[in-house]
């Protein structure tokens, strides 16, 4: 097996475990799956299922993720990136068309890993990650008002305004316990850590405020209550019901989860990769949540990731191999089992105060804000992908955020192509660098020759810069050189730009030189055809021997070199000239 595609509980195995790393696994992954019991649940109710289909993610695609995962200690589960899309799917398809699309996510996401994407995933803009994230908190945190205050609500609309209008419709049926329970549970979340880390502050809040609304019999609504008892057993493995039709409507959906679990996971695993300074294999890690994934919705579960704050809460407590994710999900097994039932207690306004907490944790306004001073071009993807995000459509705000993204990228780099007469710029003392040995301008060009250069990339999006630029030549030359010694590759669209060129050329009898041709657009030049049509004594690795070139086409003796040749980069390092 390739060694990229093995995952790390097998590395770790091979390597050996010793009983100390063992102890400290066993030890962060109890820990840490006690801190994933309030979370599982919050996250599911807050998706629009039921609480205890949480706590089968958990145990279910956290177990798989670490068993198969290409980090050493990333724990998955439910997440809060997934609220926003996963309300939205289960709100028009009910959960079928939930599973029909989490299924559909793993099998993109194991192709992806197969397909070595792993290190491409991790290349979506910044400013699009930074602003749905951005987005999915603001949303996370206006849908816990309901539960927060606990306002007299049969129904919450799923659409954001339509939400607002409906919170502050209703905004004189507030329960005050409700608002004291949940700034009591926000309070405890944020001051316990002076205490102590060992214990999770979300756990004490739980005990401590759903004791407090029994003993004192508060009159708030709790799990119980809105959702009835919380099962304490796993359920039967079974396939959801699945059309052809359903998985064509859910297939835009499954790509936004695929998408939305390979960043994070990936994001995830390189946080743990700075905290443990070693190195996780991303193919592997798409392939496990892809794995995590088909399972969980056969447990009636929902879409699972990497969990950055889980992962780091084991990496400090001592977690060191995949045994510790295994035993995080083990743990919560054991303790919906015994304990599943007194889950039903729990009050509403407890887990809107955690999941309060985690939206404002999500957000990082501090990145938020500072991308405000980058370029506009980031700022105008970064508020795009934010509001569309709110205001529309988790999938559509990634969809047109990477587009638009990669449209301004495109813009950018031809902006840095240049394509440059520079026969003109040497006659009229413009050489944007006179010093370079290389320069045009320590050499004789013949009359009846004209040079051009491009530098930087030759793509579609400078193609139609350099036919402009070709233009401005006036008459008709006998000799045309191109110096290509800047350009490291060559699409179709600036493949057809130079047959253009050609062809114009060959009409008005010009002979067409290229110089200084990279390994890629010559590979180009041969597959198309235009490297026997422009013939390969026209196509030469300097300047200097293209300029002889066309010499002894116009009838002249060759010029020596303007003293000793030296390279800019070797022919070794693949730098023509």
């Amino acid at each position: 097996m390739r060694a990229e595609f093995t995952p790390k509980l097998v590395t770790a195995i091979r390597e050996g475990i010793t009983s100390r790393q063992l102890t400290q696994d066993l030890m962060a992954g109890v820990i840490v799956g006690v801190v994933a019991l309030p979370l599982a649940i919050a996250f599911a109710i807050a998706s629009g299922v039921k609480p205890e289909q949480g706590l089968y993610t958990a145990i279910v695609a956290g177990l798989l993720i670490s068993l198969l995962s290409g980090s050493r200690v990333q724990i998955g589960g439910p997440t809060g990136a997934f609220i926003v899309i996963v309300y939205g799917i289960v709100e028009k398809y009910g959960y079928d068309g939930l599973a029909t699309a989490t299924l559909l996510a793993g099998g993109l996401l194991i192709a992806m890993g197969l397909a070595r994407l792993g290190t491409v995933i991790k290349y979506i803009p910044y400013p699009v990650t930074v602003g749905f994230t951005a987005g999915i908190a603001l949303i996370i945190m206006v849908g816990q008002i309901r539960d927060f205050f606990g306002l007299s609500m049969e129904k919450v609309p799923s659409e954001f305004i339509e939400k607002v209008e409906a919170f502050g419709a209703h905004a004189g049926s507030v329960n005050p316990w409700a608002a004291v329970i949940a700034v009591a549970t926000v309070l405890t979340i944020l001051l316990w850590p002076r205490l102590t880390h060992r214990v999770p502050g979300s756990l004490v809040a739980i005990i401590a405020t759903t004791a407090a609304v029994q003993l004192l019999n508060i009159p708030i609504e709790t799990i119980g209550s809105r959702f009835g008892e919380v099962p304490n057993t796993l359920p039967a493995p079974h396939l959801p019901n699945i059309s052809w039709e359903l998985c064509r409507q859910m297939f835009s959906p499954a790509l936004t989860i695929a998408i939305l679990a390979g960043i994070e996971s990936l994001l995830s695993a390189v946080v743990a990769d700075g905290m443990t300074e070693r190195r996780h294999r991303s193919n592997m890690e798409l392939i496990a949540q892809g794995v995590a994934n088909l399972a969980s919705p056969i447990f009636g579960g929902i879409p699972a990731t990497g969990a950055i704050a889980r992962t780091a809460t084991n990496i400090k407590n001592g977690g060191c191999t995949p045994i510790a994710g295994i035993v995080h999900a083990v743990t919560l097994l054991l303790i919906m089992l015994f304990f599943g039932k007194w889950a039903a207690l729990i009050p509403m306004a407890t887990l809107a105060g955690i999941l309060a907490i985690v939206a404002w944790n999500m957000s990082e306004t501090h990145l938020f804000i500072k991308m405000f001073r980058g370029p506009k071009s980031d700022i105008m993807v970064l508020i795009s992908t934010f509001l569309l995000t709110v205001l529309v459509d988790l999938t559509v705000a990634i969809q047109v955020g990477v587009v638009l993204a990669a449209l301004l990228f495109m813009r950018r780099m031809a902006d840095v192509t240049q394509v440059g007469y520079v026969t003109h710029m040497v006659n009229d003392d413009e050489e944007e660098n006179p010093n370079d040995p290389l320069s045009l301008s320590r050499r004789k060009v013949p009359a009846g020759v004209e040079v051009f250069e491009v530098s930087g990339p030759f793509f579609f999006g400078a193609a139609d810069k350099f036919k402009n630029a070709i233009r401005a030549v006036k008459g008709k030359p006998r000799i045309l050189i191109l110096r290509m010694r800047h350009v490291l590759s060559l699409d179709a669209t600036a493949m057809q730009a130079l047959e253009t060129v050609y062809t114009r050329t060959r009409r008005e009898q010009t002979t067409l030189i290229l110089s200084g041709v990279h390994a890629q657009p010559l590979i180009v030049l041969e597959r198309s055809g235009l490297l026997d049509k422009i013939g390969e004594d026209n196509i030469h690795d300097n300047i200097d021997d293209a300029l002889n070139r066309a010499r002894t086409l116009l009838d002249l003796p060759p010029e020596p070199r303007p003293g000793p040749f030296v390279p800019t980069v070797s022919r070794e390092q693949g730098h023509p000239e």
